[in-house]
């Protein structure tokens, strides 16, 4: 066994092929860039159409971004918006799915969830989660089952879990 370099490595990791999934991320006031930032790098890594920053959400140009991304806010397609809300009846008149990654009565496991080929993942404020305004927007809610004391994930860390099982059912 060797570790792979340069253009093995990328042919390695292209094995698989393209996503069969066209998956869009909605950030809803996700004020810290370390998340933005690494919400940058996952939608590149895997594919990602497009990412929505709403609201106060951290936005290049930022340092921090930048860093964390590795330069990915380049390559990937994003923009900015007032309202979350008013991006997702976009998505959804374009036949999106909208599952808010967000802890809620009637949430499911995100793991038992039957996804189509169009799925638009929102998620909130570090804090505050999804404002109410947006999560009625959205067709549905999932969240990750949290085992320990702690009741949530970093919002990155909750999107890259949810996006690799979406694009890898």
């Amino acid at each position: 066994m060797k570790q792979l370099r340069n253009k093995s490595l990328k042919h390695f990791l292209r094995q698989s092929g393209p996503p069969t999934v066209e998956l869009v991320f909605v950030l809803q006031d996700v004020e810290d860039p370390v998340n933005v930032g690494a919400t940058f790098r996952i939608a590149d890594a895997c594919g990602i159409h497009e990412i929505v920053l709403a609201g106060i959400s951290a936005h290049p140009p930022h340092p921090t971004i930048a860093g964390i991304g590795r330069g990915t806010h380049r390559r990937v397609p994003w923009h900015t918006t007032k309202y979350a809300a008013d991006a997702i009846k976009k998505y959804k008149e374009d036949g999106y799915l909208a599952c808010a990654l967000e802890v809620a009565s009637d949430a499911v496991p995100y793991h038992t969830v039957e996804y189509p080929e169009k799925v638009c993942l929102i998620v909130g404020n570090e804090y505050r989660g999804i404002s109410r305004r947006t999560f009625e927007v959205c067709d549905m809610a999932i969240f990750l089952p949290m085992y320990g004391k702690v009741g949530s994930l970093n919002v990155h860390v909750a999107l890259a879990v949810a996006t690799y099982h979406i694009l890898h059912k």
